[in-house]
């Protein structure tokens, strides 16, 4: 990096640059969503295989993309990783079943790089958006008319809408698992053990002093029958902004997932 900046034509281009750096920089902008215990490595066949990643951008952007977050890589030349895919196993603690790979893609060409961002949808950037997007995108969630309100006076932030975005589409796609019996399929088995189990899951049940203390603020009239209330306890998760998505399901092929509430935690103590 040093030899880089040294090579810059002008003073003022390298102060520009060192300003860049250490002022914002080529960073996340989001909290980190992989932890130093997860345990991610290459899987690229040669010097590479085997690797560990965890805790750098290679990592990261392996468990983006498998927990639902379309991530890629912009990759420096020369380097040792000038190749394509990167192909990451994200290894988990129960080792009776296959790890699950990422093959992500590894930019390297700034026209190749180009084209595919002018591809992608734009970004979302409001809560309205948000909603919008939301309310036409997922065949088997019902919204209530007010379950975006509690997001009035939020401040917005773009990776907070993404994860509540893919949140939305996880359930979209395990109320969608059933085969022709009614029955899980192996894809919604595989949804259920990532997404609803550990430490780390992105959806959990409320706690037992959280459902007595707290059962009011968690009842929620019925989308779609005003005479009826659900008791909403099960919820996802957005961390960064701490805000929860509330919702009932009966498990089965044969009923929805009603969206109750999108907003600020509910259960604080």
């Amino acid at each position: 990096m040093q030899q880089a900046i040294g090579r810059l034509a002008s003073d003022s281009q390298r102060r520009s640059i060192l300003a860049w750096l250490t002022r914002s920089g080529p960073f996340w902008d989001d909290v980190r969503q992989h932890g130093p215990d997860d345990w991610l490595e290459c899987r690229n066949k040669g010097v590479f295989e085997g690797k560990i990643v965890t805790e750098n951008a290679v990592g990261e952007a392996a468990f983006r993309k498998l927990h639902g977050t379309e991530t890629g890589l912009i990759g420096a030349t020369p380097s040792d990783w000038e190749f394509s895919p990167v192909e990451i196993a994200w290894i988990t603690e129960d080792q009776v079943r296959e790890a699950r790979t990422a093959k992500i893609e590894n930019w390297l060409n700034a026209d190749d790089l180009s084209g595919k961002l002018q591809a992608l949808a734009p970004p979302i950037r409001s809560w309205n958006r948000l909603r919008e997007i939301a309310l036409n995108r997922f065949d088997r969630l019902r919204f209530s008319n007010d379950c975006f309100d509690p997001l009035t006076g939020v401040p917005f932030a773009m990776s907070s809408a993404d994860r509540i975005l893919i949140l939305f589409d996880i359930l979209d796609r395990i109320a969608q698992a059933f085969d022709t019996a009614g029955k899980r399929t192996p894809e919604g088995h595989q949804l259920h053990r990532d997404y609803f189990h550990g430490d780390k899951a992105l959806f959990s049940d409320s706690s037992s002093s959280e459902k007595s203390r707290f059962q009011k603020e968690l009842t929620f009239p019925h989308p779609e029958d005003s005479a009826t209330e659900l008791l909403c306890t099960w919820h996802g998760k957005e961390r960064r902004s701490n805000l929860r998505m509330h919702y009932w399901w009966s498990g089965t092929a044969a009923k929805p997932v009603y969206i109750v509430y999108v907003g600020p935690k509910i259960t604080k103590r």
